[in-house]
């Protein structure tokens, strides 16, 4: 587990916005790395995951669940080259960047 602070319960005072706005980060790092460094590729990778599951963990996001759970999903898709769903992580990339820059106007 890379976010030991965030599951010893910070994650769940981040609202939907900012948890999805990091998972963006994790994948942007993904993205980075893909065929260069696959350590540093694989790394972001299960960092994503893990916030990806502490998001479908949080009780808060139950009504979104099949959301989150399929934005998951297209990311492990991405991951293996779009397969099943013609996903890129540079298509995921461009998604999270505007629960990025939403969060970003809540906190202000």
């Amino acid at each position: 587990m890379a976010h030991i602070e965030l599951i010893n319960g910070k994650w769940n005072t981040l609202s939907l916005a900012e948890q999805l706005g990091n998972i963006g980060s994790e994948v942007s790092r993904t993205k980075r790395w893909q065929g260069k460094e696959e350590t540093s590729f694989v790394n972001a990778s299960e960092r994503a995951l893990e916030l990806f599951d502490l998001t479908l963990d949080d009780i808060r996001w139950r009504g979104r669940h099949k959301e989150i759970a399929r934005a998951r999903e297209v990311f492990c898709d991405a991951l293996f080259d779009g397969k099943e769903y013609s996903s890129s992580l540079v298509d995921l990339d461009k998604y999270f960047f505007h629960f990025a820059v939403l969060a970003r106007v809540q906190i202000a």
